[in-house]
């Protein structure tokens, strides 16, 4: 039992990582505290998909000396590490507009509570 645990550490902090984020994006009523949030749950989706495309003794697909092309279970798969490479620059520009948003919304109303804001907005 203890080894199963063990075996699927990346599973287990990646779920945890998500509980985390959806918490700061759910029941927080500060903006900053949520896009904090949005930004760990996209880490955890990150983690996922980088911690399935691994795989046990293989290498990065280049060429290299004493490992046959023929046999394609030497290499790992990089269309994942790729798309989670777009999707790392993807968050980063979106965590910036929303930074850049919740800086103009400050300056207007005062406030970055969400409920204040709400108010102040109707």
């Amino acid at each position: 039992m203890l080894d199963f645990f063990m075996g699927h550490y990346a599973y287990w902090f990646t779920l945890i990582l998500l509980a985390i984020g959806l918490y700061g994006m759910l029941l927080k009523k500060n903006l900053v505290k949520k896009t904090i949030g949005l930004s760990i749950f996209q880490a955890a989706v990150i983690l996922f998909f980088v911690s399935v495309a691994m795989k046990k003794g293989a290498t990065v697909p280049v060429k290299a000396k004493g490992i046959p092309v023929s046999e394609v279970s030497n290499y790992l798969n990089a269309l994942p590490h790729t798309l989670m490479l777009t999707a790392i620059v993807v968050g980063v520009a979106t965590l910036g507009v929303a930074l850049a948003l919740i800086i103009t919304i400050y300056n207007r109303y005062e406030t970055l509570n969400e409920e204040e804001l709400l108010d102040k907005i109707q």
